[in-house]
Formats: structure tokens, sequence, C-alpha cells
């Protein structure tokens, strides 16, 4: 009689072949919109398609692989889903390319981040087996994050460009910290919260039908909001301010189901940054472009002008319903499309129509995200995929809600499309933890597993 240990189990394969299937389908969606490109602009398909569809192709054959491998159990939708819009990225990257107005667009630097993105996916779930150790490293990893987070602020290792603080320079690339902070400081709230969650969903006072946390740890927030107004006055970027303490609310409410923290925290940031707006001018300026983008109409490097605003605005009115059409449209009209705004220039030749399949994309990534937080065991793993979710699905509302001028913009880029390494890295770093604690939560426990082996041996 053959050994239970070495006896397959067939729910995983089924997975892992409808995960290959998926990743194949996603693939070939993207290789016909480079092909739709290149009848479009030039009246015939493109002769770098098949390179960059097999490179697209191999490079997430290769994560499937690793998946498949050590992560067996993990969510089957994920890595289909974002291949999808990270290769539609690379697409309308490749469509502003050709058209030359701006030479920062690269295809071909995108699908060489995108690679460098698979190996440290590749590299988090080989070397992190059980995420759960990450709760024993919760201090070292705020202390990362905060480090991470005011580098820029070092003289000669900080960068401003376009009005923002928030790049730094080593040995001749240019970062952007704060997109890997966001991860390390999740990982020290889902640590931190797990361990003080008791003291802090304790009630104080009752105000109408809120009950008031105790003034006394009223410390963990106010700490954080004050990072994070740090971040929006010293290095002007809304972006990473709005991104870190709306997380750290959101896990603080996932952590103590007190609907009170909520409400203190949408006070707290709405008051800083209404303070900030009167004492600093160009944090002012920023809402005085989002409130009046008419009559900001100009382009300024410092504080941008709402010149890029309006332009995407125009491009979203250009693109109607169904859009131009890929290859159709004039994308290139806008700023940094192949960056900031690449969401606009979708807007464009996708039309709303192409607007909403992405957003539901995405909504799915996220959703796939949650319910591994539902599903976890342990406090620690519910925090941080939960935490992990809320943070991809956040960030796309602020630079959604920034391109289509609902918020003020921000120094964000639409995950996993937009031109960027550090951004493009680090998402792929997220999506490796949400793996990882996807199959921990997926897995059934040893004896099922076990029980499953006996059937499969016994039906021999």
């Amino acid at each position: 009689m053959t050994d239970v240990t070495d006896s397959p189990v067939l729910m995983p394969a089924k997975r892992r072949v409808a995960q290959l299937g998926m990743l194949a389908f996603a693939v070939g969606i993207i290789m016909l919109a480079y092909a739709n490109v290149g009848l479009a602009v030039d009246g015939q398909v493109p002769a770098g398609m098949l390179t960059y569809g097999l490179s697209l192709g191999g490079l997430m054959l290769v994560a499937y692989l690793v998946l498949a491998k050590f992560a067996p159990w993990a969510d089957p939708l994920i890595l289909p889903l974002v291949t999808l819009v990270n290769g539609i990225g690379l697409v309308m990257i490749y469509r502003l390319e050709l058209t030359g107005v701006d030479k920062a667009a690269s295809a071909t630097n995108q699908i060489i981040m995108t690679g460098v993105g698979i190996v440290l996916f590749t590299v988090t779930l080989v070397l992190l087996r059980d995420h759960r150790t990450l709760q024993r490293l919760t201090y070292t990893a705020g202390l990362i994050g905060l480090v991470l987070l005011v580098s820029p602020l070092i003289p000669g290792l900080g960068r401003e460009f376009f009005g923002a603080r928030i790049w730094i320079s080593l040995f001749g690339f240019t970062i952007q910290p704060a997109e890997f902070a966001k991860l390390a400081l999740s990982v020290f709230f889902a640590g931190y919260l797990v361990a003080k969650r008791d003291v802090l969903a304790l009630a104080g006072r009752r105000l109408l039908f809120i009950d008031l946390p105790r003034a006394r740890d009223l410390g963990p927030i106010l700490i954080t909001w004050g990072v994070s107004l740090g971040v929006l006055v010293l290095q002007k970027d809304l972006g990473s301010s709005l991104l870190l303490f709306g997380t750290f609310i959101v896990m603080l409410y996932i952590a103590t189901q007190r609907t009170s923290w909520v409400l203190i925290g949408i006070l707290l940031f709405v008051g800083g940054a209404f303070m900030a707006g009167q004492l600093f001018s160009h944090v002012g300026d920023r809402f005085e472009i989002w409130l009046n983008p008419e009559s900001q109409a100009f382009y300024d490097r410092e504080i941008g002008g709402s010149y890029q605003i309006m332009q995407a605005l125009f491009g979203f009115g250009n693109g109607q319903i169904l859009g131009t059409g890929l290859g159709q449209g004039h994308p290139e009209l806008i700023p940094l499309a192949y960056s900031d705004f690449i969401f606009a220039a979708i807007g464009e030749e996708l039309g709303l129509t192409g607007v909403m399949a992405i957003l539901m994309i995405y909504a799915l990534i996220v959703q796939r995200g949650l319910r591994t937080s539902l599903a976890a065991r342990d406090p620690f793993s519910k925090l941080l995929s939960g935490g992990l979710s809320f943070l991809l699905a956040w960030q796309l509302f602020i630079i959604v809600g920034g391109v289509t001028n609902l918020i003020p913009l921000t120094g964000l880029v639409t995950p996993f499309m937009s031109q960027g390494g550090s951004a493009l890295l680090a998402n792929w770093i997220l999506i490796a933890l949400l793996v990882r604690t996807s199959d921990a939560a997926r897995q059934p426990p040893p004896q099922a597993i076990q029980n499953e082996g006996m059937t499969q041996v016994f039906q021999r």
C-alpha cells in the first residue's frame, strides 16, 4: 500500500489546473490588446507583440509554478487577476510609447520591473513559509517602516520632484521608500493591535449611540495621526499620509469592532488637514486646485497647477461610454499619462465600460483578500490580510479619486498598471503576503488531508 503522505491531494491540483487556464486566458487578452494597438496605430500587428506576450506569459508561469510548489492552497484567482491588470497597464504604456511624446514611457522597462517584482514575489514565498513569524518582528517592522517613511528628509539622500520630497537616490537609482514602508507598517499595525486589542476595545463614556474609547487609550491613534500629518506637511505627500492613517484606522476597527475609532479618525484627519491647509501654503494650494480646477489651469513644477486634472477630465469626457478604442485616442495630451494619470488614459480609450471593468477586477482582488481575512484562523492573520486588502483598495480609491477630481490629487499611482519601479515591486510583495495568508487560511487541517490521501489509496 502506498504511503498516505506521498499521495497527492486532489483539491489543490484541481485549483492549479483552473488557475493555469485563467492565467493563459489573461495573457491571451493582453496579447489581443497589443494587436489592437498596433492595428489602430500602424495598420499592422506590432512586431514586439510576441516578445512582450511571451515575456509576460513566461514570468507569470514562473509565479504559477512557485505558487503551486510553496502555496498550493492559496486562492487561485488572485494571480490571474493581478496578471490581467499588470498586462493592461503594460499595453497602455506601450501605446503611449508609440506616440513618442513622453520619452519616459517604456514598455520594456515595465516588463523588466515586472520581472523583478516576480523575483521578489518568489523570494517572499520561499523564505516566508509561515507568515505568523512576522508577529515576532512587530516592533522591528515598525522601526523599519518609520525609517523608510522619513528617509527622504535626510539631507543628501532625499530628492524632491514636482514639489514633493518622497524619493531617495541610492547607487544611481531613484526609489520611493514609502511604498515599502506601507508593508512594514501594516505588519507592525497587525502585531501591535493583536497585543493591545483588548485594551483598545474597552469603552469609556457613551455619547448618543456611540461608546467612546477611554482618554488614556487615545495614544496610538494620536501618534499615528501626528506621523501622517508630518508626512503631509514636511514631505508634501498627501497620498502616503492618507494611506498610512486610513490603513491604521481600518485595522483598528477590525481589531476592536468599535465604530467610534473610525469617527475619531475621520475627525482627526479632516481637522489636521484643514489646519495644515491654513498654516502651510503648499497644502492650501493643493486644496484650492481641487476645489477650483478651472481657475487654476496652469502647470507649475512646485504645486502642479490643475492642467493635469483638466486634461484628464477632458480625456474621460472624450472616451464617453465605450471609449475611442485602443490606439485611437489622444492620451499623450495628458501629462504623466504613463504614470500618475494612466487611469485617465485608459478612460479615454476604453471608456466608462472599460473603466468599470478594470475597477471590478480590482474589486475581485480585494474581495478575495477580505475573504482570506474572514477565513483566517488566528487574529494576526485576520488583521494582516484584512489590512493588506484595504491598503490595496484604499490606494486605488485615492488615485482614482484624485484623477477624477473627487478628492485632492496625490502622488500615488494605480497599483500594477502605472509605470514605476517602487510601487510595482512593493505591490508584488503585498500580493505574496496575501497569497501566503490565503494558503494558511484555506489549507484544511492535517487530519482532513490524511483522510483525503487514504481515500485515494483505497480507490486504487
